[in-house]
């Protein structure tokens, strides 16, 4: 089965980080993964339509033997991105973890990880299975600029203590694997301005506290954190300067301050709260200035939240909107998952295990910025009863008009018929083969 032109041309820059050879193996995966129902590699080839063609192992030595980073790949698509849709100011980026269930005790880096798609408040359950740290570049696309998109670039296997202690590898913490992630990023793009956005696990001492000088960080806050001003110029005297200045209310002691009464329209809701904002500084960084904002929702039933930013001069109402970008890569590793099951390649060496899940994850980049470039102008809305409002395409719209393009340019011939019931017939064909994929 040929692959799409368009989506072959959007493609074809990544030439450049591996050899031609590899490059047609990788193209002929990336066609089967988008057709494929089950993500294996077999289901992959079949899908593609290249059994007995050439031996299968030839497209297994792309992940496991093949010389060629994922690094270098991701930073490709990360060009391209930027040149196809990247804004021109401050590049925003989302990083997050996320857990893929596997079997088997021979899986490089495998081991017991916190599941939270089974696990509540009260009971955390951990499963089998591989852990990765991602960073995504934050994007809005021409046909739906009010919806946000995290684009996967990046991404780190993280090792537990027992599986780096098995497999002989030094032992890497998530937040120090995302500091290696951004400093890539920001080494590879010097001269941009980026601002990354993450959930508390990442906002910690060991992220903030080494962040590249080009990039900003907003995240949440604990409500128990410890707040100091800035630290007093020095007075002359003999000793060590101090680092850090007076101590200043917790969070949850500045809900006891005069606030002020905005209305939020985040996360699809409008709700009414109490807002606190300050400037400081927390207590394992005092050289870093934090804009510091304390939500105590009066509308919605959520509970007291704090968060900061280390833009010191941001209104607290923009840093709220930040952080909310950061749901978008929830929305990412929901889609990746199940629409595009970036899990599935049975693979269990160690290059073969650090290179599909990402493989899978960029593919999600890739296609959501070929709709960006080109799909929507193919794009067809559902005519059904319960989706007449809906006006803005998923990421399984965006896959759908793909398949479906790919299925039109191989089913219908260079000069189509002028019967219009064998057009009829095609369309009907390629419709239920899109469905059926």
């Amino acid at each position: 089965m040929q692959s799409l032109p368009s989506f072959a041309a959007l493609v074809q820059p990544l030439v450049t980080v591996m050899t031609a050879p590899t490059f047609r193996c990788l193209m002929t995966l990336l066609h089967g993964w988008l057709l494929a129902r089950r993500r294996s590699l077999t289901g992959i080839l079949a899908a593609a339509g290249v059994v007995g063609s050439r031996h299968h192992a030839a497209y297994h030595r792309v992940f496991s033997a093949a010389r060629w980073s994922i690094d270098a790949l991701g930073l490709a698509v990360f060009d391209l991105i930027e040149v196809m849709l990247g804004p021109r100011g401050t590049i925003w980026l989302t990083l997050d973890d996320t857990h893929t269930r596997k079997r088997g005790t021979r899986i490089f880096g495998a081991g017991m990880h916190h599941d939270p798609l089974i696990s509540t408040r009260a009971r955390h359950v951990s499963t089998w299975g591989l852990d990765w740290v991602v960073l995504c570049m934050v994007v809005r696309l021409p046909c739906c600029p009010e919806r946000v998109f995290s684009l996967p670039v990046l991404a780190r296997l993280y090792l537990n203590k027992k599986a780096a202690a098995r497999w002989h590898r030094t032992y890497r913490s998530k937040p120090e694997l995302a500091v290696a992630l951004l400093a890539h990023l920001c080494d590879h793009r010097p001269e941009r301005q980026f601002h990354a956005v993450v959930d508390s696990s990442y906002g910690g001492q060991s992220l903030l506290a080494h962040l590249p000088p080009n990039c900003n960080l907003t995240s949440r806050l604990d409500l128990d954190a410890r707040l100091y001003a800035a630290p007093p110029p020095r007075s002359g005297l003999r000793g060590r300067p101090r680092t850090r200045g007076t101590r200043l209310p917790t969070p949850r002691q500045m809900l006891a301050q005069r606030g002020r009464r905005v209305t939020l329209d985040l996360y699809g809701r409008r709700d009414r709260v109490r807002l606190v904002e300050t400037t400081a500084r927390c207590h394992p960084v005092p050289t870093r200035a934090l804009r510091v904002v304390v939500v105590e929702p009066l509308t919605g039933g959520r509970p007291m939240q704090a968060f900061f930013s280390t833009v010191a001069c941001a209104p607290g109402v923009q840093v709220l909107g930040w952080y909310a970008r950061r749901w978008s890569v929830e929305e990412t590793f929901a889609a990746s998952k199940s629409l595009l099951g970036m899990h599935q390649p049975q693979v269990w060496c160690r290059r073969a295990v650090q290179r599909a899940a990402p493989v899978g994850l960029l593919l999600y980049s890739l296609v959501v910025t070929w709709f960006g470039v080109v799909g929507h102008t193919q794009w067809q809305p559902a005519s059904t009863s319960w989706y007449r409002s809906r006006a803005t395409p998923s990421f399984g719209d965006m896959l759908a008009t793909l398949r479906r393009e790919i299925l039109r340019h191989n089913l219908i011939p260079a000069t189509p018929s002028n019967d219009p019931h064998i057009s009829k017939i095609t369309r009907t064909l390629i419709d239920l083969v899109a469905r059926a994929a």
